[in-house]
Parts: C-alpha cells; sequence; structure tokens
C-alpha cells in the first residue's frame, strides 16, 4: 500500500529505499581510496561528502552519501547530470502570452529564485517577461534591484485600485527584455483589506487585462501560503508551475496545493493547469534526493522539466548583489541548469 504520491507505506521498504541501512548492515571499508572534492559552488563542505578516518582505525563509509557499501566516490560532482547547454541567439516566443504563477505553500523550496532566474535566462535570448512579486517579503524586487521601500508604488496600489499596474511597473537594469512589478510590505495587509470587496479574488487578474506592455511571459511569484494572493494569482493565470525541493517535507503539502488548484479550476478559472514542476535544491550525495526525484517523476512525468536545480551557494550569494545567478555567474551550475530549465519551458511553448 502507497499514498498518493508514491511514497511505501511499509517502513522497512522505505528504509531501505532511502538508503537507510536494514538491521544487521554494517558500514564498510573503503576498497578504493577516492575522495573526489565537492564543487566549489555547492553549499555543502567537503567533510559532509567525505568519510572520517582516525588513527589507527578502520574508514568507514556513509551510507546516506554512497552508491553502496564498497564505493565512498563523491556523488557531489558525479551524481548530478551537466545539463545540456542550451542553444545562443534567439529563443523560440510563445504564438500567445503565458501566465504562469509560481506557487508551493511551503517556503524555502526556491519559488522566487525559480521565478527570477527563469524569467532573465528568457529574457537574454530576446524574449520579453514581466514579473510580478506577490509576496509582501519583495525577494523577486530585491534579485532585479527593483525599488520596494515602504511607500514604493507597488503591485499593492493595484490590487487595491489606488494605481493602474502599467504605472507600477519598471524596467529592470541590464536587462532589456524585463520588467518587474515591485512588492512592498504593504501588501501584507491586503488580504485583510480586500475581504469586503466584491470578486477580491479576481482583483489581479483585472488588473493584468489592463497592461499594456506587450511580452511573451508573465511570471507571478507568490507567497509561501494559500491565502489571497496565492487565490488571485492563480486566477490571473492559465499555468502553475511547482518548484518541488528534492525534500520529504516539499512532497508533504503539495496534494493540498493541487487540490486547491482543482478548486480554483472548477469554480474560479477553468483554464487553469499544472503545466510545469521543477525540481530544486538536489543535492546528489543523498539518496533521499535521487528518491523524491524518481517518485516526482514516475507521479508527474512529462510535466517535470529534465534539468534539475542542483544546491548551490552562487544562486543563494546572487541576491546580495542585486542580480540573479544567470547574471552574477553564468558559468556556475546553479545559472547553467536555471539556463537549461528556461530553453525547456521555451520549447515547450
Amino acid at each position: 500500500m502507497s499514498s498518493a504520491l508514491g511514497w511505501p507505506a511499509s517502513d522497512d521498504f522505505a528504509r531501505s529505499r532511502l538508503g537507510w541501512p536494514s538491521p544487521g548492515q554494517e558500514s564498510a571499508a573503503d576498497p578504493t581510496g577516492l575522495n573526489d572534492q565537492p564543487d566549489p559552488d555547492d553549499e555543502a563542505g567537503p567533510d559532509e561528502a567525505s568519510p572520517s578516518k582516525g588513527s589507527g582505525e578502520a574508514m568507514t563509509v556513509s551510507r546516506e552519501t554512497s552508491d553502496d557499501a564498497e564505493r565512498i566516490v563523491s556523488r557531489e560532482t558525479s551524481g548530478l547530470a551537466e545539463p545540456a547547454r542550451p542553444p545562443a541567439g534567439a529563443w523560440p516566443r510563445p504564438p500567445a502570452r503565458r501566465v504562469l504563477t509560481v506557487a508551493n505553500q511551503k517556503g524555502g523550496v526556491g519559488k522566487t529564485t525559480t521565478a527570477v532566474n527563469l524569467a532573465a535566462a528568457l529574457a537574454q535570448h530576446d524574449v520579453r517577461v514581466l514579473v510580478i512579486d506577490l509576496d509582501p517579503q519583495g525577494n523577486a524586487s530585491t534579485a532585479f534591484s527593483v525599488a520596494h521601500h515602504l511607500g514604493a508604488p507597488s503591485v499593492y496600489e493595484a490590487l487595491i485600485g489606488a494605481r493602474s499596474l502599467n504605472d507600477v511597473i519598471v524596467a529592470v537594469e541590464n536587462l532589456p527584455n524585463l520588467w518587474c512589478a515591485p512588492a512592498t510590505i504593504d501588501l501584507a495587509g491586503a488580504e485583510v483589506e480586500l475581504v469586503s470587496v466584491v470578486a477580491r479574488e479576481s482583483r489581479l487578474r483585472r488588473a493584468l487585462e489592463s497592461v499594456e506592455l506587450d511580452v511573451d511571459y508573465i511570471f507571478i511569484d507568490c507567497p509561501p501560503s494559500l491565502g489571497l494572493l496565492t487565490l488571485n494569482a492563480m486566477v490571473a493565470a492559465s499555468e502553475i508551475l511547482i518548484p518541488i525541493q528534492c525534500e520529504f517535507y516539499a512532497l508533504e503539502g503539495l496534494s493540498q496545493l493541487l487540490n486547491n488548484v482543482a478548486l480554483v479550476k472548477s469554480e474560479l478559472n477553468q483554464a487553469l493547469y499544472v503545466s510545469t514542476i521543477l525540481l530544486t535544491m538536489y543535492d546528489a550525495r543523498t539518496r533521499l534526493a535521487d528518491q523524491v526525484a524518481e517518485d516526482v517523476r514516475t507521479h508527474f512525468g512529462s510535466l517535470v522539466l529534465e534539468a534539475v536545480i542542483p544546491r548551490s551557494v552562487r544562486i543563494s550569494e546572487a541576491p546580495g548583489f542585486g542580480q540573479t545567478v544567470v547574471t552574477f555567474d553564468p558559468a556556475s551550475r546553479g545559472a547553467r541548469a536555471y539556463q537549461a530549465a528556461a530553453y525547456d519551458l521555451a520549447s515547450r511553448a
């Protein structure tokens, strides 16, 4: 018996598939002496990937970081295949504007990072993109160096009807095909202010209908919740893009998110569907990441992009410089992965 997402109900089976040692299993000595160093742009240090060796003691192998008891080759560098390099020049443009809501009620799975990096990668290849920052934290605005201090024009004014969305949108510096509608902390109170408003779940859709900017893609970056702001994003979009962290907790709330998408589709937006799933924060040293990726691909099939986003410190560093990773360090593994994911997304148009 298994859950809806394919996780085995049997504890013994789950332990064995996820790499946990079964009763009676022991660590084995390393017969090869190999110990590859991790990629310098990964978050984890070499101590996490390599076994420890004390004086006069046999070297042991971590079951979590090795393919089996007889190998200790670091999976940090070999477990994740190098993404195919996308072609240079212009990428395919969709025949009609695509509006994608980047949503997942779990925080820290890479929603904002995915939205801004996919947008930047597309913009670098002559695709026109608008990013709507619908998260009160304003992280997408930070990644683009767009002002989002208290009192600055933002999506909040567009939602409550104080401004047109055209007056809020600003061009992103150094990326001529990219625009952003910033968020401020005022959005935190929007859900309360809109409670008594008629058709409050359609405020963003009406605001987008008035946008005069000619763009190919609109990415809506959602907060980590299933509140009124995320509901507005789902009603305004035709597609849902779900970033899934390669860990078990990221899967737990996925069924709830899919149920909400089904409710919105049946009651408020019949055009809505889940079009894209992207695996993020993949740690090649753990069997758990492989198992999550396998289960997601088995359950969702072709909806899952081929590119997988690895854990990379470059991705985390880039917003501190007001940039996305594809502009901050184009040669890093994270940037190459997002470039490949963006091209895959554009090719499916």
